[in-house]
C-alpha cells in the first residue's frame, strides 16, 4: 500500500521542523501580537497613535539568485534578500511595518538548510522591526527537483491616511537623493547568470572573498532609515530601487509632468556590476535598465532640504549622494547624463 511518505512527503518531519524554527519565529513577536506559534492564523494589534489607519500590504519572492544560492549553498542572506523586497516596498509609501508571513516551497524537506532559511527570514524581521507571524513549508515531490526551493512573502504594513508618500508635491528644481546599494540586492540574476557562464564562483574577488560571497551579500534592509526620513516631513516622494532599477522605479514616484535627470558619476558603482557588465558584454544602457548599480533607495527632496535627509540617512549607516534633478516638460522618466 503506498503512503504519503512514500510520494514524497514526510509528514513527521515537518512536524518536527516546525518545532525547530518556533524560537526564531516567536523572537520577533511583540505584546501586540494574537494567538499562539503553530496555530492555523495568527494577528497583530495596531499600534496606537493613529486615527484613520490605512493597512498596507506588499509580496514579493527573492527570483533566480536562489539558483545560485542552491549552487553555492550560501542561503543564510536570503531571508534578507525576501524581507527587504517586501518591506521595503510598503517604506517607500511611507508605511511602516507590522507583520510578515513567508511561503517555502521545497522540493523535499531538509531540515537542515529549510531551519537556516527561517531563521534568516526572522533575523531579517527584528531587523526591519516586524513580527514574523508565521508562514508556510510545502514540499513538493515531483513537481520540483529533490534540492529545489522557491521562497516567497507577504508585508503587512501601516500609514496614516493622507499621510502616505505619493510624490503629489513634487516640484521642478527637486533634488533625488540616492541612497547606496553596496550589493546587487536580488534584481537581475538571471542576466547575471548568463553573463557570467561557467566563471569560477569560488574564485577570489574582492578583499579576500569569492566571487559567490560577493554575489550573495544579502539586500540590505532600508525601512528603518526610510521612515526616519519620512518623520522628518521634508521628504516628498519615495522609490524603492528593485527590478526595472532607476528607470523603471523612480518614475512611479513622480506625478505627471515631471521627468528625472541622473548624473552618473554622481555616484560610485560597486565593483561587481563592472565585472558583470566586462564578463557578459553587457551594454551601459542595459546594466542600467537592469540593476541597481549602486542605488538602492531614491527619495526627492526640496534642494534646501537634502543635507538634512542625507544626515538622516547617515545616522542609519548609509552613504548617500544627490543623483539627480527633477525636470518639467520632457517624458515622465529618467534621463541619464
Amino acid at each position: 500500500m503506498s503512503t504519503y511518505r512514500d510520494s514524497g512527503v514526510d509528514l513527521e518531519a515537518a512536524g518536527e521542523f516546525v518545532a525547530q524554527i518556533g524560537p526564531a519565529v516567536q523572537a520577533t513577536w511583540n505584546d501586540r501580537v494574537v494567538g499562539g506559534f503553530g496555530g492555523f492564523a495568527a494577528g497583530i494589534r495596531i499600534p496606537s497613535g493613529y486615527e484613520r489607519p490605512v493597512l498596507m500590504m506588499s509580496t514579493d519572492g527573492v527570483g533566480t539568485k536562489i539558483e545560485l544560492a542552491r549552487m553555492t549553498d550560501l542561503i543564510k542572506g536570503l531571508g534578507f534578500d525576501l524581507v527587504a523586497m517586501c518591506i521595503d516596498d510598503l517604506a517607500a509609501v511611507g508605511a511602516r511595518p507590522l507583520a510578515f508571513t513567508d511561503y517555502l516551497a521545497v522540493g523535499s524537506l531538509q531540515p537542515e538548510r529549510d531551519r537556516v532559511l527561517i531563521e534568516s527570514i526572522a533575523a531579517a524581521c527584528l531587523a526591519a522591526g516586524c513580527a514574523l507571524l508565521g508562514g508556510e513549508t510545502a514540499e513538493h515531490p515531483g513537481a520540483m527537483p529533490v534540492h529545489a526551493f522557491d521562497l516567497a512573502g507577504t508585508a503587512l504594513g501601516i500609514v496614516e491616511e493622507d499621510q502616505e508618500v505619493t510624490g503629489a508635491s513634487i516640484q521642478k528644481g527637486d533634488l533625488v537623493i540616492g541612497v547606496e546599494s553596496p550589493n546587487l540586492r536580488s534584481n537581475g540574476f538571471s542576466l547575471v547568470r548568463a553573463a557570467l557562464g561557467d566563471v569560477d564562483l569560488e574564485s577570489s574577488f574582492d578583499h579576500g572573498r569569492s566571487l559567490a560571497e560577493v554575489l550573495m551579500e544579502p539586500s540590505v534592509i532600508y525601512a528603518p532609515a526610510i521612515l526616519d526620513a519620512v518623520a522628518t516631513g521634508l521628504v516628498r516622494g519615495l522609490a524603492h530601487i528593485t527590478g526595472g532599477a532607476l528607470p523603471g522605479n523612480l518614475p512611479r514616484a513622480l506625478p505627471p509632468g515631471c521627468g528625472v535627470v541622473i548624473e552618473r558619476s554622481s555616484w560610485i558603482v560597486p565593483s561587481v556590476f563592472r565585472y558583470v557588465q566586462e564578463m557578459g558584454s553587457v551594454s551601459e544602457e542595459e546594466m542600467f535598465r537592469t540593476f541597481n548599480m549602486g542605488i538602492g533607495f531614491a527619495a526627492v527632496v526640496s534642494a534646501v532640504h537634502t543635507d538634512e535627509i542625507q544626515a538622516v540617512f547617515k545616522k542609519h549607516g548609509h552613504r548617500s549622494w544627490a543623483i539627480g534633478e527633477v525636470t518639467k516638460g520632457q517624458p515622465h522618466g529618467v534621463r541619464f547624463v
